[in-house]
């Protein structure tokens, strides 16, 4: 009887150690700032694909008749455009068959041929610089709003709802920055409005007072700053002390907890324009908060519904296609209709998400409240 149960045992084990060795292993990359000026908005994202993957792993998907068990690599492109090509090159080297990608424009450009020349897609849940998705590749999708699509909201706005007759631009010289404002500017001029100051600074300064005097020279009545959120409540904290009354007016990235805690009191009646709709009013928005805050200790900030919903984007066009082969699942990945925490998901030629959105918030009583959304129904 022992040397029945011994072989019964032998040969459970064999079974159980042939349906490990199955299970394939499939690697989804993400290239985010996880130090540096950006970490918390990198960690946001990181945390939100880690959500995705580990929700996927719980459903035991299997893909083509295999039991798959997929596996995050992130790698920290600290937000420099050096770094980031060296790590995007190591996601390669590791494997990965989608990378979820970027937070900065100015890390995403050229980065974004290295996935292009290995056949991977690269799904960008932040990075909003247009020509991003204008290279000429077919590999790049975009699930969040462009440049043109939000500053471009937010110009028109200034001008027409807003009404602000002397309007000031700032900008950090990112990819980013600049090109948020490029567009701002844009639909400012087109709304016939009037651009009275046009300055700049760098993403690491924290002083902000010879552009801010040319500011208040110009007597400005809006301020449209294109940065990120710790710069631009440092900014804000100034302009009040230096007794500006324009309004700030921030480009995406910006309305957070991030900035309310630096800013302070200053943060009162600062606005900012970010993408897509308040998650909150979303059908499955209150939920994935409530999940991500239980997983991780902390609220979102902007970027981890985008990085939650790229990261099943790409899960899902693997399981409808029957493959983890890139090549094999990004023609479904192009073609898909997809709806997740963020709203519905499809791509236009270029790879940008069809019928986008932004909202336009203000802090009242400490919180970022909505005040508009502009876009699709």
């Amino acid at each position: 009887m022992k040397k029945i149960l011994s072989l019964c045992l032998a040969s459970a084990m064999a079974i159980a150690s042939i349906s490990a060795s199955a299970q394939q292993t499939i690697r989804i990359g993400i290239s985010a700032p996880l130090t540096g000026i950006g970490a918390a908005n990198g960690k946001d994202m990181e945390n939100g694909v880690r959500l995705a993957i580990e929700e996927a792993n719980s459903q035991h998907i299997s893909i083509a008749g295999q039991p798959v068990q997929f596996e995050l690599t992130s790698v920290d492109d600290q937000g420099d455009p050096r770094i980031g090509v060296q790590v995007a090159q190591k996601l390669v080297d590791d494997g990965v068959v989608a990378v979820v990608g970027y937070y900065n424009s100015g890390v995403a450009l050229p980065s974004s041929p290295i996935f292009a020349r290995a056949g991977v897609p690269l799904i960008d849940p932040a990075a909003t610089n247009p020509a991003i998705t204008r290279q000429g590749f077919d590999n790049i999708f975009r699930i969040i709003a462009t440049d043109a699509q939000n500053s471009g909201n937010a110009g028109t706005y200034a001008v027409k709802v807003t009404k602000a007759k002397r309007i000031a631009v700032m900008d950090d010289r990112t990819a980013f920055g600049q090109g948020a404002v490029e567009e701002f500017k844009k639909a400012v001029q087109a709304a016939g409005g009037q651009i009275v100051a046009e300055e700049y600074t760098n993403d690491k300064a924290v002083e902000f007072n010879a552009q801010l005097t040319n500011i208040k020279a110009a007597n400005a009545d809006l301020l449209y700053f294109g940065g990120v959120d710790n710069q631009a409540a440092l900014l804000t904290k100034r302009m009040k002390q230096l007794g500006i009354r324009a309004q700030f007016v921030g480009s995406g990235g910006i309305a957070d907890s991030v900035f309310i805690k630096v800013a302070g009191s200053a943060a009162e009646g600062a606005m900012a324009w970010e993408y897509g709709r308040p998650v909150a009013s979303l059908p499955e928005g209150r939920a994935f908060a409530e999940k991500f805050k239980k997983r991780f200790g902390d609220d979102t900030l902007t970027y981890a519904p985008f990085a939650y919903d790229s990261a099943w984007l790409a899960i899902t066009a693997m399981k409808q296609a029957n493959s983890a082969k890139p090549a094999t699942f990004m023609p479904v990945l192009r073609s898909m209709q997809y709806t997740g925490i963020t709203g519905h998901i499809s791509f236009d030629k270029n790879g940008d998400l069809k019928n986008p959105t932004s909202t336009l918030y203000q802090v009242k009583s400490s919180k970022w409240e909505p005040v508009t959304t502009i876009g699709a129904e």
